[in-house]
């Protein structure tokens, strides 16, 4: 199921970033510290009334040189454009000013939910100011203060009540989705077009010439695919169109609702920023991943040039070890009969359960192998672990003590797991509790 989109907007300095880290929590600072996952704070997952949804902190959205103003304007067409919800945040300390009016002009006529939130009201005297507001025409403002965390409940109850009714896909639930994420020309209308072996999807050397995310059925080795199209990533006669953060937040839709992501490089151009931040995200979603190298046929093609490339692949993501590389040429159809097992193999793998009795045989073996640390004189003791979930594969382990369990550890157990029972292509989850 799609989750609602949050968007938060105002003029600079008014706490958007701060208000952001408020509501997103600990989710922030608890992503996996592994190297080569470049992060952005732009876009975020956060919980309310036990409603899952996705929050944008406009306030990350940077557009080149363009002047304050310009900036605003295209700032909150991207959240306009984005959210279900329309967090319009102001400055308690500085009244309505200018700029404040000229973005409520945009959000009137966006005709999307929009809800008041006034900003470092920190002083329960200010809040007899708050009546000033109404003035906007959106209705109750609600003070809160982003430094200290207050109002924040009340803020969020209004939010949830305007959130769409998002119901689930009827789909065969064999069926595989898979998205295909990168740069603008990588290739990803092309592949799609091989992969159906028509021309359904509009094909342009020109930078994002595809407008709309296409959804389409594919049907091939006895598997039914949706092909879910990112090529989409842009938007017509926007201005902010080149922005990377935006083409970034469309990719994250496409993600949210993928079993496998296929992150695809250009073998000409080579690895680049974007690259890793797209691919970041869909690891820390637990998607299923292969990493697809397209155009090979513009390199001299033998296998030092192919393992090279992998080298450099693996150097730049050490977060994807897990995931296979295929390399291919979606113009001519080079190895193209490649990807659609691989595709397989790793969704396979994202949904796959094990049985309790073998996974804790190999527990014991793992630790038979390595004995557990010690830390400050006490050492750790693992009593048993089970699978929880699938897509991704999600393990318990409990344990005496969790503050016990080095992350080093945790890695070594992760990895015996991942090749006992062939995990390719899918991140999996441990979580360690404490026996109650």
């Amino acid at each position: 199921m799609r989750k609602s989109v949050v968007a938060i907007v105002g003029r600079p300095n008014v706490g958007k970033s701060t208000i952001f880290n408020r509501l997103v929590g600990e989710r922030i600072s608890i992503v996996e510290d592994i190297p080569g996952v470049t992060r952005d704070r732009i876009y975020a997952s956060a919980e309310w009334l036990n409603q899952e949804f996705n929050l944008i902190d406009t306030g990350g959205i940077e557009i080149g040189d363009e002047p304050l103003l310009v900036q605003m304007r295209q700032q909150a067409e991207v959240a306009i454009d984005e959210a279900d919800v329309i967090i319009f945040l102001l400055n308690g300390k500085e009244g309505i000013t200018g700029a404040d009016e000229e973005v409520a002009k945009l959000l009137f006529k966006s005709n999307k939910p929009v809800v008041l939130a006034i900003n470092k009201m920190d002083n329960p005297e200010m809040r007899e100011t708050i009546y000033e507001y109404y003035s906007l025409g959106f209705g109750e403002p609600f003070p809160i203060s982003g430094s200290h965390g207050l109002g924040l409940g009340d803020l969020l109850d209004e939010v949830v009540n305007h959130f769409p009714e998002l119901s689930e896909e009827e789909v065969n639930e064999d069926t595989i989705y898979f998205s295909l994420i990168g740069r603008p020309n990588v290739g990803k209308s092309s592949l799609v077009n091989a992969l159906l072996n028509e021309e359904r999807v509009i094909v342009s050397e020109i930078e994002g010439t595809t407008r709309d995310a296409i959804d389409t059925h594919l049907h091939k080795d006895d598997q039914d695919f949706i092909i879910i199209d990112t090529a989409g990533m842009r938007k017509r006669g926007k201005v902010y169109e080149t922005t990377e953060k935006y083409s970034v937040l469309r990719a994250l839709k496409a993600i949210e609702r993928s079993d496998v992501v296929l992150v695809l490089i250009d073998a000409e151009t080579g690895i680049r920023e974007q690259d890793k931040k797209v691919a970041g995200y869909a690891h820390e979603a637990g998607r299923a991943i292969v990493i697809v190298v397209n155009k090979w046929d513009t390199i001299v093609s033998d296998e030092k040039a192919m393992k090279d490339f992998e080298t450099k692949i693996r150097a730049h993501f050490l977060y994807l070890d897990y995931a296979p590389i295929v390399f291919l040429s979606a113009k001519t159809k080079k190895r193209l009969h490649t990807l659609i097992p691989a595709i397989k193999l790793v969704s396979d793998s994202h949904a796959k359960r094990v049985s309790t009795n073998v996974l804790n045989d190999v527990i014991m073996d793992a630790l038979a192998m390595n004995p557990t640390p010690t830390i400050k004189g006490k050492r750790l003791k693992i009593l048993y672990a089970t699978q929880v979930a699938i897509k991704p594969p999600s393990f318990v382990i409990f344990v005496n003590d969790p503050e016990l369990m080095h992350f080093s550890y945790e890695r070594f157990l992760e990895n015996k797991i991942r090749d006992a029972f062939g995990f390719v292509g899918t991140p999996i989850r441990l979580f360690t509790r404490r026996r109650q």
